[in-house]
């Protein structure tokens, strides 16, 4: 064992120099980047404890270093892409609990979205619903519809499945308090940290508006200048599936609309957009609000909240955004609040973007997992940082007869702050 390590150990050095040389490697060839990423890979196996869909499946080839095998044979030619062999890619959730825990340093999340694009998207990708997805005019009239299918019995189930896992994540009515009040008046004359850019985004800008409106309430109550963006998709559906030309053309949109806001820094209040934001803003702070919110926890009170609360931390909360424990320290601030953090990976609730919608059979595999975990404790409601997170999990608990709030940790410190 001690030997095992001592290998992982320097071949992480040996790599640490690859990974530097990497960053300037130019992009003509992909499948010869796709080759050097997944050469990479030390085949240690420490990924497997981690990986949700491995948990799930038991099958190396769904497992991380099963799918860099995948990829590096497809680079090199060795096989030819068929859907059996696609199929694990297509799987993979992108939680990139596997890329936190490597000892090598392996860019799993980049091998992974080249892989993906050099196949281009899957067949049985819901392109026109993920295009009324992105679309928040369009989002809105699918929750009408979403609505409109519940109160017509039946009409529902004649739907295909994708369509069906869509409408079921409709937002129900179930609410914890009231909603978050309105920003105050900007920040005092001399107390400016700086100028913050909200991206709204498509589905948190119709589905999680009340987190946003606590962010900014948040924000402008620790210093902050607000600056809205316009709503619209970051690219990361497309980008994770494969689909570069829009993933391409949202981070151009992406860079467009920073260019015009004046601000220092970026922040989002999905952290499932913070990956593709990053991308096509390298040089920009890109951050969801708990991290800026942590650094100036001075000018923030809270009401007492006499409650108990389940946390869920979304796989892109604690492996991309890795503000967890920023999170943790706001939240703490809230006098009398008892929280109860669901076990970390290889528990995923299995939303991941786009994946609900294409394999909603498996999401809700994954779900039921973390539910089980629910249904132990004794809660007043469940916080979740990601839109799909907490819809998705709202939806189990409606199938469960569960009557449980589900709320964005933002809008309950939002409700609970003491204005100055």
């Amino acid at each position: 064992m001690i030997a095992k390590l001592s290998s992982v150990a320097q071949a992480h050095e040996e790599l640490r120099v690859a990974n530097d040389s990497m960053d300037s490697m130019p992009l003509e060839n992909p499948q010869h980047r796709i080759a050097v990423l997944a050469d990479q890979c030390v085949q240690c196996g420490l990924c497997l404890p981690v990986c949700p869909t491995y948990a799930l499946d038991g099958n190396e080839s769904e497992s991380p270093r099963g799918r860099i095998a995948i990829a590096a044979a497809l680079a090199r030619g060795q096989v030819s892409a068929s859907a059996a062999l696609r199929e694990p890619l297509d799987h993979c959730l992108g939680c990139l609990g596997c890329e936190r825990v490597c000892p090598a340093g392996v860019r799993y999340e980049e091998l992974l979205i080249e892989t993906r694009a050099l196949l281009g998207p899957a067949p049985e990708r819901p392109r026109i619903l993920l295009e009324i997805v992105k679309r928040p005019r369009l989002n809105r009239w699918l929750q009408r519809l979403a609505r409109w299918t519940g109160a017509s019995r039946g009409l529902g189930r004649a739907l295909p499945a994708s369509w069906r896992a869509a409408l079921a994540l409709a937002p129900g009515q179930r609410t914890y308090g009231r909603p978050s009040p309105s920003p105050p008046a900007p920040g005092k004359a001399g107390r400016k940290p700086g100028i913050v850019a909200l991206f709204p985004g498509c589905t948190a800008s119709v589905q999680d508006a009340d987190a946003e409106r606590a962010a900014e309430t948040l924000l402008t109550a620790a210093g902050f200048q607000v600056v809205r963006m316009p709503a619209f998709c970051c690219g990361a559906l497309d980008r994770h599936d494969g689909a570069t030309h829009g993933s391409e053309a949202a981070a151009l949109r992406v860079q467009h609309a920073w260019a015009k806001t004046g601000a220092d820094s970026l922040v989002s209040v999905t952290p499932g957009c913070l990956s593709s934001l990053r991308s096509a803003l390298p040089e920009v702070r890109v951050d969801d609000p708990y991290q800026l919110l942590a650094e100036h926890l001075e000018e923030l009170s809270f009401h007492p909240l006499p409650a108990r609360f389940a946390l869920h931390v979304p796989c892109t909360q604690a492996n991309v955004a890795r503000s967890d424990a920023a999170m943790l320290k706001l939240l703490q601030r809230v006098p009398q609040l008892e929280l109860t953090r669901l076990p970390a990976p290889p528990y995923c609730c299995g939303a991941a973007g786009s994946h609900v919608l294409q394999f909603p059979e498996r999401a809700a595999q994954l779900r039921e997992s973390v539910l089980m975990q629910m249904e132990t404790l004794d809660v007043h409601g469940l916080l979740s940082s990601n839109i799909g997170c907490r819809l998705h999990l709202a939806a189990g608990l409606e199938e469960k007869h569960a009557a449980l709030p589900t709320l964005h940790p933002l809008t309950l410190l939002a409700q609970q702050w003491i204005p100055s």
